[in-house]
């Protein structure tokens, strides 16, 4: 992924406990399949890079989530490098560990990748947790409250997350369960931002005007999918809905405008929400 926003609320009793939605980036001509259960590790739920193996984003039918995004520092990028999308599929296939615990094993062999961010989540558990191996912060487990990542550190205010990231928290204030609808719409936006609010990051003017937008659209490169996730609350258990909306139908080649659409809805065992102790 690219661009991840995501409402968080680890203490809710009823309703919405993660509601995101997220856009992979990527080169057109890398293959990989649209989101599906996974045959040799039928618990999971995630695309798959056919060319890396791993994944983007996904999330297990016992409640883990993970889900990553490039960090932009082009002069630091080694072709040799592991691939990245190993993080997010070792996290949902392999056995269980506690995401924290899981944020420092990665930070522990951080250095061997090229930049990410990645978020994985024990939502049964409500916890939710970020690593940046190009932040100059350890792994830490997220706060309540909206957030995003894009290409730089967690709520870095590029244009497009800061637009993004007020727009998925005021549709989550307007409505208690957004349509996964609503949420890919929001994401398939592609306005460039203006240049005097552009970063800048090793690429050239024209290429930070490209990749500004939310639903990037260039030659060779671009957004691939959207996916949408709502995760609801009911006591003892939890309510998994999640949608792919896909520039690609699973033959490798990229129609505009995307139409092939994959949901996905079952229920997971839950922990109740954190006691608080009144101030």
């Amino acid at each position: 992924m690219c661009l991840i926003v995501f409402d968080w609320r680890p203490d809710a009793a009823t309703g919405a406990l993660l509601t995101l939605a997220a856009n992979r980036d990527e080169y057109f001509a890398r293959a990989s399949t649209p989101l599906d259960w996974w045959a040799d590790a039928p618990h999971v739920l995630a695309g798959r890079d056919l060319v890396g193996g791993g994944t983007w984003l996904g999330i297990s039918r016992d409640g883990r989530f993970a889900a990553l995004t490039n960090y932009r520092d082009p002069r630091a990028f080694r072709a040799d490098a592991p691939t990245r999308g190993t993080l997010v599929a070792d996290f949902l296939a392999g056995p269980s560990i506690a995401p924290l615990a899981y944020l420092q094993r990665a930070a522990e062999r951080g250095s061997a990748y090229n930049g990410f961010n990645l978020v994985v989540g024990d939502l049964a558990r409500r916890e939710l947790g970020w690593y940046c191996n190009r932040a100059d912060a350890p792994p830490s487990l997220l706060p309540a409250g909206v957030h995003g990542i894009s290409n730089a550190v967690l709520d870095t205010p590029w244009p497009k997350l800061a637009r993004k990231r007020a727009e998925i928290g005021a549709l989550v204030q307007r409505e208690r369960a957004p349509a996964l609808d609503a949420l890919i719409e929001l994401m398939r936006d592609p306005r460039i931002a203006p240049d005097d609010e552009l970063p800048s990051t090793g690429i050239g003017l024209e290429r930070e005007r490209a990749l500004s937008a939310a639903f990037i659209e260039t030659p060779e490169y671009g957004t691939r999918g959207t996916t949408a996730l709502r995760v609801e609350t009911t006591g003892s258990m939890l309510s998994v809905d999640i949608a792919e909306r896909s520039d690609d139908d699973g033959s490798h080649r990229i129609v505009r405008p995307g139409g092939y659409e994959r949901r996905f809805m079952f229920d997971i065992a839950s922990m109740p929400p954190p006691s608080r102790i009144p101030a």
